[in-house]
């Protein structure tokens, strides 16, 4: 069983960390049977890194841990749909689920302006659902720009 809300919370307190650093608040969790085995946030700007997005921090973390470079049967939360670099990372992984919280019009690429996760050509399927705990992701993310304007 999902505890989808109790993952993307925890996301959301990695955007939250993110958004105290000055980036922009994004987090992301990366579960394999009901364990946190990868956790990160949007660091490019601090890091210098624009790969340095809270997705590829996340699965950055949970290969080494798992010692592997495939995360077969994990389930990815982060708090913004992902972009196009973050979902060719996914599939690279053969991460098996994705969560996000609120889509991202300008450079979403898992419906809003592209769809790589349905995408008929690639070897790796990705299964995608949107919408947990979107409003709070939603409110950080404005509440953000907001105090940059």
């Amino acid at each position: 069983m999902h505890n989808d809300q109790y993952y993307m919370e925890r996301a959301l307190e990695l955007a939250q960390q993110a958004k105290q650093q000055g980036e922009v608040p994004v987090g992301a969790v990366i579960v394999h049977d009901d364990t946190i085995i990868g956790e990160g946030f949007n660091q490019p700007i601090s890091h210098h890194d624009p790969t340095a997005h809270a997705e590829i921090q996340a699965i950055r973390s949970a290969c080494i841990r798992s010692d592997n470079y495939r995360l077969t049967g994990s389930t990815l939360y982060v708090t913004l749909e992902p972009c196009l670099m973050c979902a060719g990372a996914i599939v690279h992984a053969r991460i098996e689920r994705v969560v996000f919280a609120t889509k991202e019009p300008k450079t979403g690429a898992t419906g809003s302006c592209f769809d790589v996760f349905n995408t008929q050509q690639l070897n790796h399927y990705v299964h995608c659902e949107h919408g947990v705990l979107a409003k709070k992701s939603s409110e950080l993310l404005q509440d953000f720009f907001k105090s940059r304007r």
